[in-house]
């Protein structure tokens, strides 16, 4: 059995659809489940017989894959099918081209990539504290109440009320507006995200925000990072999705850990 594809068909908006990918994922002998509303990933995963782990999702769908993957110790394949898809990019794959990262089931050409844990949870590419994480949270309220412009919406009121985030990072007082914590290291411009050269530094990188001046912000470098806060959870961004999480927080990198299949030649 070749492994099993899931496909969340809430995260692709442009060609081809979730219909398309689904039939050629199957033409290719791969296994497909397509996630209807409630379907937990991580649950489906870690219950089928598969070879290989892969999710065609966004940024916020990959880690709860990632994980069973880790758990069963099998390898584990993106597909990017989301609307950044930072992860696909910095793997080296096309995110404009979902059908040919596919190509990573039969290639079977292996690496081994960092993840980072907030507790025990997986992330793979960043967790947020502050002012993005309050983004976060709000465009997911209002799209649960089904608002329109949820983004833009949850954008003004965030940058209307920018209340900096207060913590401790190993027992030292840190106030930020944002509050970065990647697994590697991201090439920063102004408040977006650049691209990471390396997965495999076998490091996490802690970036704090005191204004929007690249000069303002606050670098540091390690394995291991422990967040704690005056309440004893904390609203967090985990690769853009909304966490509650308790603090005090351990964050740390596990080097090598996941096992990745990409195609034989990437662009």
């Amino acid at each position: 059995m070749p492994g099993l594809l899931l496909v969340n068909p809430r995260s692709g908006s442009g060609s081809p659809d979730a219909e398309q990918l689904t039939a050629e994922a199957g033409r290719r002998g791969i296994d497909v489940h397509v996630l209807a509303a409630g379907d937990d990933p991580a649950d489906v995963a870690r219950s089928a017989e598969a070879e290989a782990l892969g999710i065609a999702g966004g940024d916020g769908s990959l880690g709860a894959v990632a994980a069973v993957a880790l758990e069963r110790e099998l390898p584990f394949v993106c597909v990017p099918f989301g609307t950044r898809n930072h992860f696909a990019r910095d793997l080296g794959l096309d995110r404009d081209d979902p059908l040919a990262a596919l190509d990573a089931f039969s290639a079977r050409n292996e690496r081994r990539i960092d993840i980072g844990r907030a507790g025990e949870r997986v992330f793979l590419n960043n967790v947020s504290f502050g002012m993005y994480a309050g983004l976060v949270h709000r465009r997911e309220r209002r799209r649960r109440r089904r608002e329109a412009l949820a983004r833009a919406h949850a954008l003004w009121l965030t940058l209307r009320h920018p209340r900096p985030q207060r913590v401790t990072v190993d027992g030292e007082p840190l106030v930020a507006r944002v509050i970065l914590i990647a697994n590697n290291d991201y090439e920063l411009d102004l408040l977006s995200l650049g691209e990471r050269e390396r997965l495999d530094a076998g490091e996490l990188h802690l970036y704090a925000a005191h204004g929007v001046v690249r000069s303002n912000w606050e670098e540091r470098t390690a394995e291991r990072f422990v967040i704690d806060t005056p309440t004893s959870r904390v609203q967090a961004a985990v690769d853009g999705e909304p966490a509650e999480l308790d603090t005090p927080l351990e964050l740390r990198v596990e080097p090598g850990a996941l096992r990745v299949l990409v195609p034989t030649e990437l662009p």
